[in-house]
């Protein structure tokens, strides 16, 4: 059964750092490009960061570029976002799975953060 369970949320102010890890279980994380997603307000769940299996290829949302980074640990199946310079906008559910999952997929409780301005 795929586990997936986020942490390090919590509320900052404008401008400060977060980082979140993951701790995935029930298939082979090593096999598969991982990816962060959030969901903020009324917003659909979004894709912000994702990572390939060897962790030399990410991708970044337009939004988040410069500020937020992306790595894993494939011998602890984890997958971690560090995020500065966080601003309002960023405020929101923060979740991961794999690169490709669809609402469908089985997901985690996700972490919230909060950004204060």
């Amino acid at each position: 059964q795929v586990q997936l369970v986020e942490s390090g949320g919590g509320l900052v102010q404008d401008g400060g750092s977060l980082r979140l890890s993951c701790a995935a279980s029930g298939f082979p994380f090593a096999d598969y490009s991982m990816g962060w997603f959030r969901q903020g307000g009324k917003k659909e769940r979004e894709l912000v960061a994702s990572i390939n299996v060897s962790g030399t290829s990410t991708y970044y949302a337009q939004a988040v570029e410069g500020r937020f980074a992306i790595s894993r640990d494939n011998a602890r199946s984890r997958v971690y976002l560090n995020m500065d310079n966080l601003e309002p906008e960023d405020t929101g559910v923060y979740f991961c799975n794999k690169a490709g999952a669809k609402f469908e997929d089985d997901w985690g409780q996700g972490t919230q953060v909060a950004v204060s301005s």
